[in-house]
C-alpha cells in the first residue's frame, strides 16, 4: 500500500453537570505548535523530504497535491521552520555532545544565501564524532562567512583531537592551546593525483600513501582498530613508510617550481607533516577526514536542487534539522519515525534529560517495541 495522507477530525465533547455548576471539556490531542492544524507525522514528512531526500518544497507541494492534499509552498516553509524551532534544544545539545568528545572531525562547504535579489556565499559546517559504542553523532552549523568564528563558537575551550584539512580557519581552536590538529592523507593524495599529468613521479608518493591505507586495512580485518595492538602496528610498519615518504619529499622538493601542481603538493605535505603523522601515536586517530566530507554530500545534493536558502535564520534552521536527520541515518534510525515521535515529546521532556531524545539514545530505548508515535498527519 503506497503512503497516503489522512485528515483526522477530533471532536472535543463538552458535558455540563446536572446541577448547572460546572462544564467539563474533553482534552485536546497534543499538538506540535499551539493551535496548529498539522500533526507531527506531516511535519516529519516535510523535514525528511527536504533534509534526507533533498527535495525542494515546491516539488513536495506538487507531490502532496497529487496525493489529494493541496498545499502551498509557503505553508510547507512555515512547517519546516516551526519544526526547526521546536527541535532547537535537541540540535543544540547534539553539537554540545560532539564538542565534548575527544576526537572530532570537521569540514565546511559553500551554501548560497539570498540577499536583495541576488545571492551571496554562506557556509555549512559539519562537526562529528563517534561514541565509545560506535554510534556517530553529526552536527551542523550555518554561517555567512568562512572565518574562524564558527569553529571557535562550536569547539572553543575544548581539548582533544581535531581531524581537518589544511584550512587555517581551524587554527582558532588548535593554536596555541586547544585541540591537537590531525591532518588528512586523502587531501594530500588528491594533490599528488592532480599533479600526475605534469609530474609522473607523483605516482611514487601515491603508492606510499596507499601502503599506509593497507596497514589500516590489515588492522581493520584483524579487528584491532583503536587497540594497543593497532598502535603497535602503526609504530612498527607505518613509521617505516613515513620515513621513506619523508626522504622522497626531501629529494623532490628542490626539483619542482613552488607554484606548479607538484610544487604545491610538496609544500602542502611539508606544512602539514606534523599533523599528518600524529596518527602513529594514537590508535583512535583516523588517516583522513573522509567522514566529514561524506557528511556534507547530502547538503551538496540539496544545494543543487533548492539552490539557496532565503536568509541566515533559514540556514540555521536547515543546519539544525540536517543534524538530526543525518545522525538518524548514520545510526540506522528511520528519521521520519523518530521526528514524528520527538516533535511532541521534546516540548514536555525535562531539559536536564534532553540527551535521552537524541537519535542514538532514542534508538537504545526502543527495546520493548516501537515507540508511541503519531505518523498520520491530523488537521
Amino acid at each position: 500500500m503506497p503512503a497516503f495522507f489522512e485528515k483526522q477530525v477530533h471532536v472535543q465533547e463538552a458535558l455540563a453537570c446536572a446541577c448547572g455548576r460546572g462544564v467539563v471539556t474533553a482534552p485536546a490531542p497534543p499538538k506540535v505548535v499551539d493551535k496548529g492544524e498539522y500533526g507531527p507525522g506531516l511535519l516529519a514528512h516535510v523535514v525528511v523530504s527536504k533534509c534526507a531526500d533533498a527535495m525542494p518544497l515546491h516539488r513536495l507541494a506538487q507531490r502532496m497535491e497529487r496525493g489529494g492534499v493541496p498545499m502551498s509552498r509557503s505553508t510547507l516553509t512555515d512547517l519546516f521552520h516551526q519544526s526547526a524551532e521546536v527541535l532547537l534544544p535537541l540540535s543544540s545539545h547534539l553539537l554540545q555532545c560532539i564538542a565534548s568528545a575527544e576526537v572530532v572531525w570537521a569540514d565546511e562547504t559553500p551554501l548560497r544565501v539570498l540577499d536583495v535579489k541576488k545571492t551571496r556565499r554562506g557556509y555549512l559546517w559539519t562537526f562529528l564524532t563517534q561514541t565509545p559504542q560506535g554510534e556517530w553523532l553529526i552536527g551542523y552549523r550555518f554561517s555567512l562567512g568562512r572565518a574562524r568564528k564558527t569553529p571557535k563558537d562550536v569547539l572553543g575551550g575544548t581539548t582533544g583531537a581535531l581531524v581537518v584539512d589544511g584550512y587555517t580557519g581551524y587554527n582558532a581552536v588548535t593554536l596555541p592551546e586547544g585541540r591537537t590538529r590531525v591532518g588528512c592523507w586523502a587531501h594530500l593524495r588528491r594533490r599528488f593525483f592532480e599533479a600526475l599529468s605534469t609530474a609522473p613521479e607523483a605516482r611514487e608518493a601515491m603508492d606510499l600513501i596507499l601502503e599506509l591505507y593497507r596497514m589500516e586495512a590489515q588492522a581493520r580485518d584483524a579487528g584491532l582498530v583503536g587497540t594497543a595492538a593497532h598502535r603497535a602496528l602503526r609504530q612498527e610498519s607505518s613509521t617505516r613508510i613515513l620515513a621513506r615518504l619523508s626522504t622522497w619529499l626531501a629529494v623532490q622538493t628542490p626539483l619542482h617550481p613552488p607554484k606548479s601542481p607538484m610544487g604545491q603538493a610538496l609544500s602542502y605535505a611539508a606544512k602539514q607533516w606534523d599533523a599528518l603523522t600524529r596518527f602513529v601515536e594514537d590508535a583512535r586517530l583516523p588517516l583522513d577526514n573522509n567522514r566529514s566530507e561524506a557528511a556534507l554530500r547530502k547538503a551538496a545534493l540539496g544545494r543543487k536542487n533548492f539552490l539557496f536558502v532565503g536568509h541566515e535564520a533559514a540556514g540555521e534552521n536547515l543546519a539544525g534539522l540536517y543534524a538530526l536527520v543525518a545522525t538518524c541515518e548514520a545510526n540506522g534510525v528511520n528519521p521520519e519515525t523518530y521526528l514524528a515521535d520527538v516533535l511532541l515529546r521534546v516540548q514536555t521532556h525535562p531539559n536536564a534529560r534532553i540527551a535521552e531524545l537524541l537519535p542514538h539514545e532514542w534508538k537504545r530505548r526502543q527495546t520493548t517495541g516501537p515507540p508511541e508515535s503519531h505518523l498520520q498527519p491530523s488537521r
